[in-house]
C-alpha cells in the first residue's frame, strides 16, 4: 500500500468475549468465516482472521480475555485507517486533546499501528501497513462501496461534528462534501476519500452512546440477513430503511452486543 492510500480504511476488527458464537453470528448473516481457531497473542488473547466467501479478507476477531475486560474492553468493532506516519499521527491526536491507548508499535509482517481516540471519545486503530513481499503495490480491498461481504460504509456519531469534521479531514486528508439534514439531530455530513463517498459524521444524542465509529457491512439480501440476526442470538434495532439509491439498511446487535449495520438490496422488490 503506496503513501497515496492515506485516509483509506485498510482492515476491521471485531472484539467479542465468544468467538465461536460470533463465527455462527456472522457466517449467517454476512457470509463471513471466522476461523475457528484463533492464533495465540502474547496478551493471552486470540485473533482470527474473517475471510469472504470471494477468498478475500474482512477483517480479523480478536478475543476479550478476563484481564481486558476487567480494564473497560467490551464487544465492538474498531476500523483501521492507513496513514504513512502512524507516530506523526499520533502526536497530531493527541495535541488535539485525543487519547492514546496503545502507542505505536511495530508488529512484524503486519505494519506499525496504533490505537487512540479522537478529542470526543470514537476509538479507531491508526496504521501503517507492511504489503506482502511478493506484492510491493498491494492495497486493501475490505471496504467497498458496492459489495456484499465488503464494510460498505463508516459512519462517526459525535458530539462536535464540526471539530471531528476539521481533525478527520486534515489528519487523512478526507473532504466533506453533502449533507442530509436530520431534523433536530442535525445535519449528516457525508465524507468522501480521494473523491469516494466513504462515509457520514452525524450528532450523538446526549442520551445515546456517545461518540463512536459504525460501520455497515454489505448483505446479499436485507430481509434474509435480518431474520439470521434473530435466528442467531443477535437483535435488530429497528426495521430496515430505504436509503438512497434504493438498497436498505438497519443497525444490529450481534449476541455479545457488538453495534454492525447491514445495507444491501431487498430481493423480493
Amino acid at each position: 500500500m503506496t503513501d497515496s492510500e492515506r485516509g483509506a480504511f485498510i482492515w476491521y476488527e471485531l472484539m467479542t468475549d465468544d468467538p465461536a458464537a460470533a463465527r455462527d453470528f456472522y457466517r449467517a448473516v454476512v457470509g463471513w468465516e471466522i476461523e475457528a481457531e484463533g492464533q495465540a497473542m502474547p496478551t493471552g488473547s486470540s485473533y482470527r482472521m474473517i475471510g469472504r466467501s470471494d477468498g478475500g479478507f474482512a477483517g480479523g476477531a480478536l478475543e476479550i480475555t478476563a484481564d481486558m475486560k476487567a480494564g473497560g474492553a467490551s464487544p465492538g468493532w474498531l476500523g483501521f485507517i492507513h496513514h504513512p506516519d502512524v507516530d506523526g499521527a499520533v502526536s497530531a491526536l493527541k495535541n488535539a486533546g485525543g487519547t492514546v491507548h496503545m502507542p505505536p508499535m511495530d508488529i512484524p509482517g503486519v505494519g506499525r499501528m496504533a490505537m487512540v481516540s479522537d478529542p470526543q471519545g470514537a476509538v479507531l486503530y491508526v496504521m501503517s501497513p507492511t504489503p506482502p513481499a511478493d506484492n510491493p503495490d498491494a492495497t486493501s480491498d475490505v471496504f467497498s462501496v458496492d459489495q456484499a461481504q465488503h464494510m460498505r460504509w463508516n459512519e462517526l456519531w459525535t458530539t462536535d461534528p464540526d471539530a471531528a469534521v476539521s481533525l478527520y479531514t486534515d489528519l487523512f486528508g478526507w473532504t466533506q462534501e453533502g449533507a442530509m439534514p436530520m431534523g433536530p439531530m442535525g445535519d449528516y455530513l457525508f465524507i468522501q476519500n480521494d473523491d469516494v463517498g466513504i462515509g457520514a459524521i452525524g450528532k450523538a444524542q446526549a442520551d445515546g452512546e456517545g461518540s463512536r465509529w459504525q460501520f455497515f457491512a454489505g448483505v446479499d439480501d436485507i430481509d434474509r440477513a435480518c431474520t439470521a440476526v434473530t435466528e442467531h442470538g443477535g437483535t435488530l434495532l429497528g426495521e430496515p430503511q430505504q436509503i438512497p439509491g434504493g438498497e436498505y439498511s438497519v443497525y444490529a446487535h450481534d449476541p455479545q452486543g457488538a453495534t454492525i449495520g447491514l445495507v444491501g438490496p431487498r430481493k423480493g422488490d
